[in-house]
């Protein structure tokens, strides 16, 4: 499912999902043999494929691209679980908000668990700026991925950010 649609959709969504990336991100630097806070990647341009990845327990979050134009631009990546163990969350964002890269082509994947929220941005808010996500036709979710759609992404990307349900063991 990508961002919901219709106007109480997003603003529950708009409400709920920056809590519930606080609180995986805040749990997932009190997780033990987990690595706190986010980790900073440098997205490189020059037209090869490139991939990072984070895992955390039995969940992975890989970011695979590839970019032209300019230098490397550093990024930060940050996976977490809620405190029920009922959410994976994985955001992949440049801080500076807006990238100058031209991307050709985005993946974002996740392991162990499937995408019930995902949204991807033009640019990323920083100071008074806000976020300013793709429009639909440019990107598409399937159960485990958020990426380009072929022949409709204009090559601006700066965020993405996945909420994924884990498998739950009924009692």
């Amino acid at each position: 499912m990508a961002a919901p649609t219709g106007r109480s959709g997003r603003r529950a969504w708009a409400a709920l999902v920056p809590a519930a990336l606080l609180c995986l991100a805040a749990r997932a630097a009190a997780e033990p043999g987990a690595e706190p806070g986010s980790v900073g990647f440098d997205v490189r341009p020059g037209g090869e494929v490139h991939s990072f990845s984070r895992s955390l327990g039995d969940y992975s979050c890989t970011f695979t691209y590839s970019s032209q134009g300019g230098t490397n631009e550093q990024w930060q990546m940050n996976v977490g679980i809620s405190e029920d163990n009922g959410l994976f969350s994985c955001s992949i964002w440049r801080p500076q908000g807006k990238s100058y890269l031209f991307f050709t082509q985005f993946k974002a994947e996740v392991k162990g668990a499937k995408i019930e929220y995902a949204m991807a941005y033009s640019q990323a808010a920083v100071g008074a700026q806000n976020d300013i996500p793709l429009k639909q036709e440019e990107f598409e979710v399937t159960e485990t991925t958020v990426s380009h759609r072929e022949g409709k992404f204009r090559s601006e990307l700066s965020k993405l950010m996945i909420v994924a349900k884990t498998p739950r063991d009924e009692l």
